[in-house]
């Protein structure tokens, strides 16, 4: 009996670092916009930004990969569809929706229709992997979705949407609840999260490159010290630790949860605003921030 409390013990205790890491996951991507905001300034566009998340994280990840763990290099290539799925069908397709919602729409309305992802990972990991469909799951979606809504700042504001504007959104939440689905299959096959998150940005870099200028980015990049940091910041904390520590959540945490957790990312977004920029704080945000915890409390109740 001591033998079994002690291994429940040890897997409740994975299961909680699980959580914990996703939740650092979603609180670094919450912190993506003090480097965007910067970068935008000088003229470098939000698929620009994609690039140059996307080849830092590659090259980082190779070269610490080939010095440290070189075995983790190596792939079948029969397995390669499940990188292709995290490059291309989740981080390069939910870019190019999202930032074609906001073209669109607005950033509100766009942030909120991102946040259809953990129910659509919820309904694809039903299908796929054939995860729980519980009634819990279900309240802690509404609640995190309205939470979002309120932290956005989208209620309460008369706003049009097009049905092309609500396709690309629509779109970029499919496409970031991809990232769990393909993860999940290359996890399954046996792969470390340092290999799926090299792999995933290798096929980035190689797609967004179509889609960026650039000769215009290299030169805003390297004209200052201060830009070649914030670049290599962007990529080592905003994507290289936030998509590790995501990836290695899946590995203890189904991906309904999983995505339930990183709904944290609008509210770190928020706070930031407030503490660096000074933004308001109103008491509707203040009211979504609670909903959000609240919905992930409710997702977690029992871990």
């Amino acid at each position: 009996m001591p033998l079994f409390f002690q291994l429940e013990r040890r897997l409740r205790m994975k299961k909680i670092r699980s959580i914990i890491y996703i939740l650092l996951s979603g609180m670094l991507w919450g912190c993506m916009g003090l480097f965007v905001r910067v970068l935008n300034k000088q003229g470098i566009a939000s698929m620009d930004i994609v690039f140059l998340r996307a080849i830092v994280t590659a090259v980082a990840m190779v070269i610490y990969l080939f010095i440290f763990h070189r075995k983790m290099l190596k792939i079948h290539w029969k397995d390669f569809w499940c990188f292709l799925g995290t490059g291309i069908a989740s981080i390069t397709f939910f870019n190019f929706c999202y930032f074609k919602a906001i073209m669109m729409t607005s950033l509100s309305v766009a942030a909120v229709l991102l946040y259809t992802a953990p129910a659509i990972v919820m309904i694809l990991s039903y299908i796929l992997f054939h995860e729980a469909f519980t009634v819990r799951k279900v309240i802690a979606i509404v609640m995190t979705f309205f939470g979002c809504m309120l932290v956005t700042g989208m209620l309460g504001q008369q706003q049009a949407i097009t049905t092309t504007g609500l396709l690309y959104g629509l779109g970029a939440g499919l496409g970031y609840a991809f990232y769990s689905i393909f993860s999940r299959y290359a996890l399954e096959k046996g792969y470390h999260s340092l290999t799926i998150t090299c792999y995933t940005f290798i096929v980035t870099t190689v797609v967004s490159v179509f889609f960026t200028n650039v000769s215009k980015v290299s030169m805003v990049v390297f004209s200052s010290p201060l830009y070649v940091m914030l670049t290599v910041a962007l990529g080592l904390i905003c994507t290289v630790a936030p998509y590790l520590l995501y990836t290695l959540g899946l590995q203890e945490v189904d991906n309904s949860h999983a995505a339930i957790i990183a709904s944290i990312e609008p509210v770190t977004a928020t706070v930031l605003g407030f503490v660096v920029f000074g933004e308001d704080i109103t008491v509707v945000k203040m009211m979504g921030m609670i909903l959000v915890l609240g919905g992930m409390a409710v997702c977690n109740k029992k871990a």
